[in-house]
């Protein structure tokens, strides 16, 4: 097993002694079902040819096909989506949607290519996998440096292959595709009604608390702006090139808009004509960030951010993981026994993968939803799951991480017990 998969499969480790599951579920959920490496020829405009690794994993299919994110990045490797894909399998159960866990990934820097070289590795990408995928198999999505046009490409690419058309494959698409309504906001809005479900019970206000975001990407952007029109004061954000911080709160509107329009990285927002004048500002680190003094810390970039080394300098007193898995399991120890609550990516960021699979819904029976209507169901269901992890955590004097991990361990259980298990087979 893998370092990154070992870490995340003990998590597992923990919420097993408080689900009344089989073994065999357990030695299911051990190891991957599929793992798929290919290499994927991409000719540059200038002539040349490179090929890049890829990768397509199907960890758990037995709730349904799998499912997850497809992200072009640097770091990406077969140890990382399989990691990814454990904790999707999870994700799903724990807010009880009919899919496994599945995920993708590039090793490309795609900031590197032009937008001519990125379509043509995406569809190259679908080329090589097509036999691994498909609406009734493994379903792809946006992740990390990957966007709804990528997602048409795809789509567009499998329905080629297919020669019929297939937007069921691929969730994520622009709406002129068979996209769905809200899947943009998803992930912010979802970990919004986690937070406002939650907070209160800690018996806090929205204008007595302060938040830092990191992460300033379309979740991060998006679950700060709509905290500071809840009335919390949003007092620092980041990005991969640094960040700010404002001891009485930032405009965040303006600091979207501005990064939207100029494509420049959070830093230099308060360094541009009249947005310099705002609000008085302190230029900080990602690392500076992690270890402010707020209320609440929202890790909303890569996994690992928060580990041994910097568990004991955080001093917010809620961490709500919009990224996947920010906090490693040495650091999440280490936040529970300073009594910090660290709520999990597979609840917080659960929201994209819900209105996925509105998408896919939608896509089948070619009837599509209004905004208000995927509003409504995706605040169900995330307050609906909120509660019932929220209840596992008092009543069985666990983290609420170990509680989401336990629900969603009691639903895969059930539906292992459904097609038999060494208990019946023993009797019969």
């Amino acid at each position: 097993m893998s370092t990154l998969l070992s870490d995340a499969s003990k998590h597992l480790d923990l919420a097993i002694k408080h689900a009344t599951v089989s073994d065999d579920l357990i030695t299911r959920l051990r190891a991957p079902k599929a793992s798929l490496t290919v290499s994927i020829p991409l000719r540059r405009d200038d002539g040349s040819l490179e090929v890049f690794q890829g990768y397509r994993v199907r960890y758990d299919d037995s709730r349904g096909p799998a499912k997850g994110g497809v992200r072009f990045h640097p770091g990406v490797n077969l140890d990382e989506v399989q990691s990814l894909a454990f904790w999707m399998t999870f994700k799903c159960a724990a807010v009880n949607l009919p899919f496994g866990g599945g995920k993708g990934g590039i090793t490309v820097n795609p900031k590197t290519l032009s937008p001519m070289e990125v379509e043509r590795l995406s569809r190259g990408y679908i080329d090589a996998i097509a036999d691994f995928i498909g609406p009734d198999v493994d379903i792809l999505a946006p992740d990390v440096y990957t966007n709804a046009r990528i997602m048409s490409w795809m789509m567009d690419q499998y329905s080629i292959i297919r020669r019929q058309y297939s937007p069921g494959v691929v969730t994520g698409k622009p709406l002129a595709v068979g996209g769905s309504q809200g899947r943009e906001s998803a992930t912010a809005m979802g970990a919004f009604f986690v937070i406002q479900t939650l907070m209160p019970k800690f018996d806090r206000r929205p204008a007595e608390t302060t938040v830092a975001v990191q992460g300033f990407g379309n979740a991060g952007s998006i679950i700060a702006e709509l905290l500071a029109e809840a009335g919390y004061r949003v007092v620092a954000v980041s990005d991969s090139q640094g960040g700010i911080y404002s001891k009485q709160g930032l405009d965040i509107p303006s600091i979207r808009q501005h990064k939207e329009s100029t494509r420049e990285g959070v830093k230099a927002v308060y360094c541009a004509g009249s947005v310099c004048g705002i609000v008085e500002h302190e230029v900080i680190t990602n690392e500076q960030l992690l270890a402010l003094d707020v209320d609440v810390l929202i890790p909303a970039a890569l996994e690992g951010q928060i580990t041994a080394d910097n568990a004991h300098q955080i001093q917010a007193k809620y961490v709500f993981e919009v990224a996947n898995g920010p906090v490693t399991f040495a650091a999440d120890q280490i936040l529970e026994s300073r009594n910090i609550y660290v709520i999990p990516d597979i609840l917080v960021n659960a929201g994209g993968v819900t209105v996925s699979y509105f998408e896919w819904v939608q896509n089948r029976n070619g009837l599509y939803w209004s905004g208000a209507e995927v509003h409504n169901q995706l605040q169900q269901k995330m307050v609906e799951e909120t509660e019932a992890m929220w209840c596992i955590s008092q009543q069985e004097s666990i983290s609420v991480r170990s509680a989401a991990y336990v629900h969603a361990l009691n639903r895969l259980g059930e539906t292992v017990e459904a097609k038999g298990t060494h208990r019946y087979f023993r009797h019969a």
